[in-house]
């Protein structure tokens, strides 16, 4: 009688059960939590689903994959939206969502470091005791590791730069499963490769995040927010870049069209505004900066047809302020009850921002989707929703047609197919345009390199 040969994926699982137990399970519901993002790619469900909770236990499963030749994908909390955690050749998704220790904070030299499945949200609401906090602010409910390896960004890039600018040092572990050190806690060195700034926006493609080193930042004195409203769209765009231009400290500054709008006052109960171009607006430092920082933008912004600024005085309005940016997202789906979202993510210098940005509006009308765009304008990063009102291929391909088109006018203006969201499954399409062949070789001569098996999250940023 004839009987199928064991698979490779078997003998991992049943080796990794020895020292995981029952945190590796065939669970189909378990399997399709882990199946997809939070993005429009088709779910691939993985062989099973490896609950691991320190860098030893990553280190022996990716070992084992890496003698059977079994692909591994990392999960983190599943929020990406281009496709990153999609396990599209089945494997192990490994999950590193129990890795959730602050291992140390020294408030002396501001830095801490974490595993890579603690939340922003968690970090701040611990070292707030200790004066400091952790900037980088993506929006979602993500872990750190996962924005590690995304290169994330968020409403305070503006000031204190993306995830990147962000990380003194990291622990990987590589497909074979070894584990190496990639910088230390000094603020700067000079000597040898940057592994650090290499991993950082790799997507799991080069090696496992295990452990964090990040720089942190004091609370600041002082801090005010401001809602400012304008005419047009073309009016508060160029505020911002005369805003930027003129070199104004601002914290974060982020732009909402008249859709958008629309879209957060009626789900997160905004009293008091209009649904028309709005600028979010924060500043940082002390009573006096902040003063002076904000009496300068408010000056701009007048110039440009503003209706002025309506304060956020206390910290309680504030935080209703940016939760209801942060949950713009859900918001332009709630807009069209029944909708499911494509989000674009292009960045361009803040000089061609206008031109970027309103000639996105035009592509969205000429469309006839709806499409909020809001954005991180404060360094040239937007995105709109793509609001999909049924499931037919001929809806979901002119769908990525204007994405196309927003990508591709975002790239003759000098500027990236990405800005935060990192390239997965959703932009592989562009690298090439963006980078040029012989840039693309040297990057998959690097995969080659640290993974010659192609087991680490495969099919994600190349294309084949």
């Amino acid at each position: 009688m004839n009987t199928l040969a064991p698979r490779p994926v078997d003998a991992v699982i049943a080796a990794a059960a020895e020292f995981l137990g029952e945190r590796i399970t065939r669970n189909d519901a378990l399997r399709q939590q882990h199946a997809r993002g939070e993005d429009t790619s088709t779910p691939t469900m993985p062989d099973a689903v490896a609950f691991v909770e320190t860098t030893e236990e990553v280190s022996r499963v990716l070992k084992l994959c890496h003698e059977h030749g079994v692909a591994v994908t990392p999960f983190g909390a599943g929020t990406s939206l281009e496709g990153h955690v999609n396990p599209v050749r089945g494997g192990i998704s490994l999950d590193l969502s129990k890795m959730t220790a602050i291992l140390d904070v020294s408030g002396p030299d501001m830095d801490c470091l974490i595993e890579p499945g603690v939340t922003r949200n968690q970090l701040n609401d611990y070292l707030r005791a200790e004066g400091l906090f952790f900037p980088v602010d993506p929006g979602s409910h993500c872990t750190i590791g996962g924005m590690c390896a995304t290169r994330a960004s968020g409403t305070n890039a503006v000031r204190y730069g993306t995830i990147k600018e962000n990380v003194l040092a990291l622990e990987v572990v590589l497909a074979d499963g070894t584990v190496i050190n990639t910088g230390s806690r000094a603020r700067k060195a000079s000597n040898g490769y940057d592994l650090t700034r290499l991993m950082i926006g790799s997507e799991g493609t080069l090696g496992v995040i295990t452990k964090i080193r990040l720089r942190l930042h004091g609370i600041p004195e002082a801090t005010s927010a401001a809602v400012c409203q304008f005419p047009d769209l073309a009016s508060a765009v160029n505020s911002v870049i005369e805003v930027l231009q003129m070199g104004i400290p601002v914290a974060r500054i982020e732009l909402l069209d008249e859709v958008q709008m629309a879209a957060c006052i009626a789900f997160s109960k905004l009293e008091g505004y209009q649904p028309v171009p709005t600028l979010f607006l924060e500043f940082h430092g002390s009573e006096a900066g902040v003063q002076e920082q904000a009496e300068l933008v408010e000056g701009i912004t007048a110039g440009h047809g503003a209706a002025g600024f309506a304060w956020a005085t206390d910290a309680e309005q504030r935080n209703k302020l940016w939760k209801a940016r942060h949950d713009g997202y859900w918001a332009a789906i709630a807009s069209k009850p029944g909708s499911r979202g494509i989000a674009t993510d292009v960045c361009v210098p803040i000089s061609r921002l206008a031109e970027a940005l309103l000639g996105a509006k035009e592509d969205i009308v000429a469309s006839g989707f709806s499409a909020p765009i809001v954005g991180h304008v404060g360094d040239g990063n937007f995105h709109t929703v793509i609001l999909l009102e049924d499931d037919s291929q001929a809806t979901l391909e002119a769908a990525w047609e204007l994405d196309r088109k927003i990508v591709h006018r975002a790239l003759a203006l000098g500027g990236t197919c990405s800005g935060e969201h990192g390239v997965g499954l959703g932009k592989r399409e562009f690298l090439e345009k963006e980078h040029g062949p012989e840039a693309l070789a040297v990057m998959r001569s690097i995969k080659v390199a640290l993974d010659p098996k192609g087991i680490l999250n495969p099919g994600k940023i190349f294309r084949n």
